[in-house]
């Protein structure tokens, strides 16, 4: 998975662009579990280590999904530790909503809800198993 854009409900001087990268594995009966290296709003090197659970049989819009994740986040650091809950040194809980839609069976797109700072927009390709 890729990320090219995050649009920041707030924008400020300090925030950066923000990449990320990304694997998941997803399991067919909805459990996913995955990991990501990003650089945070603030240009710091960040990564979330992360499982949750997948939400896909939508008989109104098939390729549709939801899905939830939470887990370990790394990277916030001074002077910006602040700007995530519970950090302390640079780690913290972190929890991610998502919506997408699956175009094909190895193509998707989501957007990722990132509490009340920013949404990201991700690209995802399935690999063959």
């Amino acid at each position: 998975m890729i990320s090219p854009y995050t649009y920041h409900y707030h924008p400020s001087d300090d925030h950066k662009y923000v990449y990320m990268l990304g694997a998941e594995k997803q399991y067919a009966y909805g459990m996913v579990l995955g990991g990501s290296a990003f650089s945070n709003s603030f240009g710091q090197p960040s990564a979330y280590l992360y499982t949750g659970w997948r939400f896909k049989d939508f008989a109104v819009a098939e390729p549709l999904f939801l899905q939830f994740t939470a887990g370990l986040l790394y990277g916030y650091k001074p002077p910006y530790e602040d700007k995530v809950p519970f950090n302390h040194n640079g780690y913290s809980p972190g929890a991610v909503m998502s919506v997408g839609w699956q175009f094909t069976k190895m193509y998707s797109a989501q957007l990722n809800f990132l509490g009340n700072a920013a949404l990201m927009f991700q690209f995802s390709m399935d690999l063959p198993p």
